[in-house]
């Protein structure tokens, strides 16, 4: 297979990279660059594309979206730092 080739990408791996595509040129990103950022994104996540057959499936990494979910949702709400929760047990 070519390199390059989206063929061994399920379906889901697909549609997971064109929403980040959509969003990475939501931020002005230009739409090859946008594609590189999508399927580098679910390479990471899933180790590439999947493979049919029994004893192949591993596990997800999802730590790049708990990090852009974590980001867009800075500022609703208080979050207690390291440093005030260690002064309220030493009191």
């Amino acid at each position: 297979m070519p390199r390059g080739s989206k063929k061994s990408y399920t379906s889901k791996q697909k549609r997971q990279a064109h929403h980040i595509e959509q969003s990475a040129k939501k931020s002005g990103k230009s739409s090859k660059r946008a594609a590189q950022i999508a399927y580098a994104t679910v390479n990471k996540q899933d180790g590439g594309g999947k493979k049919s057959g029994s004893g192949r499936g591993h596990k997800t990494n999802k730590a790049a979206a708990r990090r852009g979910g974590k980001n867009s949702h800075k500022g609703r709400s208080r979050s207690r730092t390291k440093s005030s929760s260690s002064r309220r047990k030493s009191r």
